[in-house]
C-alpha cells in the first residue's frame, strides 16, 4: 500500500496500526484456555516412600494387562470382579472367610504364604476343595523388589512346591507382598509360568481403621474389573471379617459377579 501526506502523521498513523494488532494478538492468546487434565492420558502413579505404584484408574471395559506384566484388573464382562485374600492360611480367620463366601457362592483368589501353607495344609485342602484359586505369595511375606535372582527364585519355587504337595495344584498366579515388583520377579514369574496379579481395590484392612472405614473404601472403589484385596492373615482380621459379611451381599445386589483372575 502506497502512503502519501504529512510524514509525521502518517508515522503516527503506522504506530498506532501496530498497537492496534499487537493489542488483537495479546487478547486472543489470552481467550485460549489453557490445557487441561482432562486432555491428558491417566498414568499410575507412585506415592513417595510405598513401592507399590497406583493402578490406573479404569476404564470401560479395564484394558488387558501387557503379558507379562502385573494386572490391576479382571476381563470377564461388564459386570465382573475379584476377591482375593492375602496372607493366610489362618486357623482362626480362613475358616469365617471360607463360611462367608460358601454363603454368598462366591469364588475367590487365596494369596497362600509358603510358611503357613506348610503351618496349616489342612485349610489349604480346604480352601482347595471349595473351589478357589490359590497364588503364591512368597515363602515368608518377603519385599523381592530389590532381591537377588538366587533369592526371588527360592521364595517363589520354595512356596509353589509346597502349595503343591499339599493341594495337588501348583500355582498359576503369583502376587508380590505390599506390590513390590522388579523386573527380577516379573522374570520368574515368566520362569515358573506364573501370572504377576494386583490388586485395583485396597481398603488398608491390614491397617485395622474400622469396619465402617473398610466397607466405605471398597463400594466407593469397586468398578467393573476390579480386583479387591483383602486379608485372612498377618494379624487380627475381625474386621476385615466383619466387612466382609456387609460387602459381599451389597455389591451381588449391585449386579455384580464373583470371578478368578
Amino acid at each position: 500500500m502506497k502512503v502519501t501526506g504529512n510524514p509525521q502523521v502518517t508515522r503516527r498513523a503506522l504506530m498506532s496500526l501496530g498497537g492496534l494488532v499487537l493489542l488483537s494478538a495479546c487478547a486472543a492468546h489470552a481467550s485460549t484456555p489453557p490445557p487441561t487434565s482432562a486432555s491428558k492420558t491417566p498414568q499410575p502413579t507412585t506415592v513417595p516412600g510405598d513401592s507399590h505404584p497406583s493402578p490406573p484408574p479404569p476404564s470401560d471395559p479395564p484394558d488387558a494387562a501387557p503379558a507379562g506384566k502385573p494386572e490391576f484388573y479382571v476381563h470377564r464382562g461388564p459386570h465382573a470382579i475379584a476377591l482375593t485374600i492375602d496372607d493366610g492360611p489362618h486357623p482362626e480367620w480362613t475358616p469365617q472367610v471360607l463360611d462367608l463366601l460358601r454363603r454368598y457362592g462366591i469364588t475367590a483368589t487365596f494369596c497362600q504364604v509358603g510358611a503357613q501353607v506348610s503351618a496349616y495344609p489342612g485349610l489349604v485342602r480346604a480352601v482347595a476343595a471349595e473351589g478357589h484359586l490359590i497364588a503364591n505369595h512368597t515363602w515368608t511375606h518377603a519385599d523381592l523388589a530389590r532381591a537377588s535372582a538366587a533369592t526371588v527364585r527360592s521364595q517363589l519355587e520354595r512356596t509353589s512346591d509346597e502349595i503343591e504337595k499339599v493341594s495337588g495344584h501348583r500355582p498359576a498366579l503369583y502376587r508380590a507382598p505390599y506390590g513390590a515388583w522388579s523386573k527380577q520377579t516379573l522374570s520368574t514369574c515368566r520362569e515358573l509360568d506364573m501370572r504377576p496379579l494386583d490388586w485395583s481395590v485396597d481398603p488398608r484392612d491390614w491397617s485395622r481403621p474400622g469396619t465402617s472405614r473398610i466397607v466405605e473404601r471398597i463400594m466407593a472403589h469397586t468398578h467393573p474389573g476390579s480386583i479387591i484385596l483383602e486379608h485372612d492373615g498377618g494379624g487380627d482380621r475381625s474386621q476385615t471379617v466383619a466387612a466382609l459379611r456387609v460387602v459381599l451381599p451389597r455389591l451381588i445386589d449391585a449386579g455384580y459377579q464373583f470371578v478368578t483372575p
